[in-house]
């Protein structure tokens, strides 16, 4: 059963990699997204009610993230979330997917199309982590703040207080525009990290886990990687300068576009979702066989 282009409709499917929670809407080839740290397949809602026309949409939640159950000490890393995806797919039977990735969504993405290249019709790469630069220096204060034991705290202050998440000193600095970021999208995102004290404990590992060896062990098959592969990036984002998606065009032998989004920054998906979901349309259409 699929879901149509009026609703998405949320799903789970068991894997070796625990019960994975998912969102899907539409009907045709399919695509899969795949969000960052902190976020869930919430990210991706502009993508699937806009683009269901033309592609079934998938936007799964990642190990230690969202509705997704997990084993309390598995692997979190991103090398064993891109084969969680690979698992994923195989529970569905899906043979091949459109991949989009953001964010460490996007280091992950690259890890599952290097090691699964077979199962990758098309790559779009927004705003990642690239190469050695995992994790961006921006983002090393919270990851310093987690490793000594405040993310429990960080979390709720975020939850309890909504102006604390869109703030320069927290999630702010990845909106172009944080003030409109609703109560209810930071809800959807944040929650799920605190129903139990080991859900904030799977977020802890994660973020310990992040580790540019993962992204370096997989670049030689990265560079023969042939899939029609674009490449989307906003140029204000503090996290992933923009010279990472030139290096990101080098290094992939299949990159047909690259593109930059004037003033966007990391989670553009969301914020400037109808010019991002415009290029996906034009990849999608131009990465389709040509009928004789």
């Amino acid at each position: 059963m699929q879901g149509d282009k009026l609703s998405a409709i949320g799903r789970t499917v068991e894997t070796a990699s625990g019960r994975i929670s998912y969102t899907e809407q539409g009907t045709g080839p399919v695509a899969l997204f795949v969000h960052g740290v902190l976020l869930n397949g919430h990210l991706w809602r502009h993508q699937l009610a806009d683009l269901a026309d033309v592609r079934r949409c998938l936007a799964v939640d990642l190990l230690a993230h969202g509705d997704t159950e997990i084993a309390p000490d598995q692997d979190v890393s991103v090398t064993a979330n891109a084969k969680m995806l690979k698992e994923f797919l195989d529970a569905l039977n899906i043979a091949e997917v459109d991949l989009v990735g953001n964010d460490s969504g996007g280091g992950i993405a690259q890890i599952f199309a290097a090691l699964y290249p077979e199962r990758v019709r098309t790559l779009t790469l927004t705003d990642c982590d690239t190469h050695d630069n995992w994790p961006p220096e921006a983002f090393k204060p919270f990851l310093a703040m987690a490793a000594a034991g405040g993310l429990p705290g960080t979390l709720h202050a975020m939850l309890s207080n909504k102006h604390v998440y869109r703030s320069p000193q927290a999630l702010g600095p990845a909106y172009e525009h944080p003030e409109q970021l609703s109560d209810d999208s930071i809800e959807k995102y944040l929650r799920p990290f605190v129903r139990s004290e080991q859900r904030t404990r799977d977020l802890q590992r994660f973020l310990a886990a992040f580790d540019n060896k993962h992204t370096l062990a997989i670049e030689d098959r990265l560079r023969t990687l042939k899939a029609p592969t674009l490449i989307v990036w906003g140029t204000d984002d503090i996290y992933f300068d923009v010279k990472w998606s030139r290096w990101l065009a080098d290094n992939i032998p299949g990159t047909r576009q690259r593109v930059e989004l004037k003033g966007a920054r990391i989670f553009f998906p969301e914020e400037r979702w109808e010019e991002f979901n415009k290029e996906l349309r034009a990849h999608w259409q131009a990465a389709q066989p040509k009928v004789a």
